[in-house]
């Protein structure tokens, strides 16, 4: 795995694609945080989970995203709900690694899990059901 630059590694941007969006169920998890604008990221796919949707290190043709700009209080949060573990990152259920957005480099959870059978998003937005 490609170990960024110490500057990037504590970014305090991250860009959510599933029910962190603004107006979704767990977008409350960001209250406090300063929403930047939304981006396309065409270093990820998404596959549709059902009740949410999980990111893989694909290439699409742009999967939307917002970014927004957190502290280390909120990133933690972000993590707990994301099962991502700091010190064993592949053991979780999500891994993060950044990515570059419009906003400048952000963090992105991506899945751990298979995703075999799961409807695919190349492009656009994971929608809830």
């Amino acid at each position: 795995m490609h170990t960024p630059p110490l500057a990037v590694r504590h970014t305090p941007l991250v860009a959510v694609y599933g029910t962190l969006k603004r107006g979704l169920r767990n977008h409350h998890w960001l209250d406090g945080a300063d929403f930047l604008g939304g981006d396309r990221l065409t270093s990820a796919t998404l596959y549709d989970l059902g009740p949410y949707p999980a990111a893989k290190l694909e290439p699409s043709q742009g999967i939307e995203v917002e970014v927004f700009r957190v502290d280390a209080r909120l990133l933690a949060g972000l993590d707990r709900l994301e099962d991502y573990r700091v010190r064993t990152p592949r053991e979780g259920d999500y891994d993060r690694l950044v990515h570059t957005t419009t906003f400048g480099p952000a963090w992105l959870y991506l899945y751990n899990r298979p995703v075999a059978g799961y409807p695919v998003i190349r492009e656009g937005a994971w929608l809830p059901r």
